[in-house]
């Protein structure tokens, strides 16, 4: 009986304590609920400001990954391998040069046009708004009419199948870096659709759909035929961009005089130029180097294994470009804690669901591959051996817009120029040993390296942890919670 009653009391004791359990669960459900409800209304603080951009950011990221996976396998499919690992060597020049044409404005945006804001200087910002595309434009004219000369005066070394693409596809470079300022600029307003949508939906879907009219209307499937339609999507979609952005702007400034003060801009500007510039050849320089020493088959299963990992890397660009206009904010305001607690929720936004989105790719990724056509499925290893590098950047969160957005660019961009260069050295110690291999794993390495020295640079000059092990067992700060 004595047992009995014991049992008794331990029973209700555990039911009493699953239930207060079960309480403290529910209110913790209920306030993360009501959090993100905030985050979805559009209430709340500024971090949950910059976590509404984040998710709405991530969204199109999603899907516009999908659409661009989904252009290539129809690319690769009426291209054929052949003029497949064409096309991706061509465009990936255009995505190069159209980043180092943009003269480093698509980023400075994220720094300028806040200052400005906050300080009321709308005669700079007009200024600014105005100077910085016309700017890009002008320098994206320059950069098609010198590469096309160098390829023409260097046709004879070239591969014959590769010069009339490449000549084609540089007139796509004026409006791809008009386009990447305007997508700075409808970033700096929180204009998430108006930044994301044109460069990651609209323009694979004309791409998608012009080089299927093409087909239809009896044009041959060729890598010439697939720059042309890249051009004009470009084109296209620049001219969207700028109308959209001539309907929105006069409702965020007010009329009134212009003041450009270039040198100072260009003093930013460049800086963050080679940060991007160097950013982007770190990302694509492994595509050109494989075209150096492997055929256009081979250049193709490298390019479907990479734009294949692109569904993972998404997440860090997406986080990136949420982030970057609000540490310049956080700067300007001289709010350190706050920095350093956003900093800490960039990190963790970006390294957790990139290692989620990376296990489900590693599963999906042989079926994935067979959709580009036969032969493709060899891409396998190479996304397994690119995915180190891919978590490893991961693991700082978006380190190299902190430093950028702070004032030490230049640092940021002497990383990722020497990043580049041991990518570089490495790939062509590499690939004539180990192939497409040997590109992933020149790559990874140089991107191993590059994510320890900013984690350690940012530690050293903003006194700000941006790797995610220390992070995940630090105590939160109060601006941490808000």
């Amino acid at each position: 009986m004595v047992f009995l009653r014991a049992l008794h009391v331990r029973f209700t004791a555990n039911s009493w304590t699953k239930r207060f359990q079960d309480a403290a669960w529910f209110q913790a459900l209920g306030k993360s609920t009501e959090r993100f409800s905030d985050v979805l209304r559009g209430s709340g603080s500024d971090k949950q400001a910059a976590g509404r951009m984040a998710v709405s950011t991530f969204a199109v990221r999603i899907a516009g990954a999908a659409l661009a996976y989904l252009s290539q396998i129809v690319l690769a499919r009426l291209l054929g391998a052949h003029d497949y690992g064409i096309y991706s060597v061509a465009w990936t020049f255009v995505i190069i040069l159209g980043v180092m044409a943009c003269g480093g404005f698509s980023t400075s945006a994220s720094r300028f046009i806040p200052q400005y804001r906050q300080t009321g200087d709308f005669d700079r910002l007009r200024g600014f708004l105005k100077a910085s595309r016309q700017a890009a434009f002008l320098i994206g004219v320059c950069a098609a009419l010198l590469a096309t000369g160098v390829v023409y005066l260097l046709r004879s070394a070239i591969e014959p199948y590769y010069v009339q693409p490449l000549m084609i596809v540089f007139l796509a470079l004026p409006f791809f870096a008009f386009g990447l300022v305007q997508d700075g600029i409808a970033r700096s307003y929180d204009w998430t659709s108006l930044a994301m949508l044109p460069t990651y939906i609209w323009r694979p879907l004309a791409i998608l759909f012009l080089l299927v009219a093409a087909v239809v209307a009896g044009i041959p499937a060729s890598a010439e035929t697939a720059v042309m339609v890249a051009v004009s999507a470009t084109v296209l979609v620049a001219g969207y961009q700028y109308f959209h952005l001539r309907k929105r702007l006069p409702l965020q400034v007010p009329v009134g005089t212009s003041k450009v003060d270039m040198k100072p801009w260009l003093a930013i500007s460049l800086p963050m130029l080679m940060v991007e510039g160097f950013l982007q050849l770190i990302t694509s320089a492994d595509v050109i180097m494989v075209s150096f020493f492997q055929s256009p088959d081979e250049v193709a299963v490298y390019f479907a294994a990479s734009r294949t990992l692109a569904l993972v890397h998404f997440v860090y660009f997406a986080v990136r470009a949420a982030s970057a206009h609000r540490f310049s904010a956080y700067t300007h305001n001289e709010d350190l804690s706050g920095l350093a607690a956003y900093t800490r929720q960039a990190t963790l936004w970006t390294f957790w669901p990139s290692v989620a989105a990376g296990a489900g790719l590693l599963l999906v990724a042989p079926l994935l591959l067979r959709l580009f056509g036969s032969g493709f499925e060899n891409g396998y290893p190479l996304i397994a051996l690119l995915m180190i590098g891919v978590l490893a950047r991961a693991s700082v969160g978006p380190a190299d817009a902190l430093l950028s957005m702070t004032g030490h660019q230049r640092s940021c961009a002497g990383i990722y120029a020497a990043t580049f260069f041991l990518n570089v050295l490495l790939n062509l110690l590499l690939i004539p040993l180990l192939g497409l291999a040997g590109a992933a794993i020149a790559t990874s390495c140089a991107i191993l390296m590059e994510a320890t020295v900013l984690a350690i640079v940012v530690k050293r000059k903003l006194k700000v942890t941006t790797f995610v092990l220390p992070l995940m067992f630090a105590p939160r700060s109060v601006s941490g919670e808000n």
